[in-house]
């Protein structure tokens, strides 16, 4: 079966949408991905196994291939493993109904726990979610203050890889992030 997420990319100090493409079939258990990923993007495999299992999932003993799309463009960083994972999730019928799921962007670097830690340039990485039209962006806990300096997208920020599933499962609701006017003076958010 196969389920797409968006995600984004560093491109200096530009961001730029990038779609997570999963496929999960039948064959010999492997988790391959492709699309120029670099070293960082290649440790996610690791990342994204232990997280799913230590949230209560499965990672299926199938032949799951991840293309980051556009594939001409080179990937580092670790801003791709909660899209990852919850395509995985999605592509295995384990997110029962992944029509969320184009509704937002999903951007946060798995530990093995399955806790989402904060990910360098989410700043440029909002804007390109934005710019790639979705209503909503899912950052990690922490870096709701810089990803809501970007207007026009409704930020979420979530803490596990297990909130995030249950967002988009439409069980329970994340929080949207409510910044003080305060931090930011007279300009709450910056327009690209």
């Amino acid at each position: 079966m196969l389920a797409q997420a968006l995600s984004a990319s560093l491109l200096g100090v530009d961001g730029v949408p990038v779609r997570v493409e999963v496929d999960v079939a039948f064959g010999l258990p492997s988790l391959t991905i492709v699309g120029m990923a670099g070293s960082q993007v290649q440790e996610a495999r690791e990342r994204v196994r232990s997280a799913l299992r230590n949230s209560g999932f499965e990672l299926p003993a199938r032949r799951i291939t991840v293309n980051l799309a556009p594939a001409d463009l080179p990937k580092d960083g670790t801003a791709y493993d909660v899209a990852i994972a919850v395509g995985i999730l999605a592509a295995s019928g384990q997110l029962p109904d992944a029509s969320r799921l184009s509704e937002a962007a999903l951007l946060g670097e798995l530990a093995l726990d399955g806790a989402i830690r904060p990910v360098t340039g989410v700043m440029a990485l909002v804007a390109a979610a934005r710019a790639a039209g979705v209503p909503e962006v899912i950052v990690p806990h922490g870096d709701e203050v810089e990803a809501s300096c970007i207007g026009g997208i409704t930020v979420l920020p979530a803490a596990r890889l297990g909130d995030v599933v249950a967002h988009l499962a439409g069980v329970r609701e994340l929080a949207v992030a409510e910044i003080a006017p305060h931090l930011w003076g007279d300009e709450t958010v910056l327009s690209f």
